[in-house]
């Protein structure tokens, strides 16, 4: 019974692990997309930044990438930045490829 028990408790903890590096993606992916964004928008260093910053947070607002894409797609709508709603859901896809890739390797 004690393997058992050990076997439950490794499964819980590489679960918890899991959705750690997962989140810790998602917020990267965030940025990256914010930053990709920014650089659209033609906002620069600090302002690009702050931008990004803006973004993470707005992905937290609830489950899911709908927040996410409504952000971006909001403000680049507001700057006149032309970009089909697949064009950038591809590029949120891809930052998050990237992201994953970027927190398994521990960057």
């Amino acid at each position: 019974m004690s393997q058992f028990n050990d076997r439950e408790r490794a499964e819980e903890k590489k679960f918890q692990l899991d959705q750690e590096l997962e989140f810790k993606a998602q917020a990267r992916r965030a940025k990256l997309v914010g930053l990709w964004a920014a650089k659209l928008m033609g906002l620069e260093d600090a302002a690009a930044e702050d931008y990004a910053k803006s973004v993470v947070m707005a992905d937290l607002e609830e489950a899911g990438v709908e927040d996410l894409f409504r952000k971006i797609r909001g403000d680049l709508d507001m700057h006149s930045v032309q970009l089909s709603d697949h064009q950038l859901r591809a590029k949120m896809e891809e930052a998050l490829n990237e992201a994953r890739a970027s927190v398994k390797a521990g960057a």
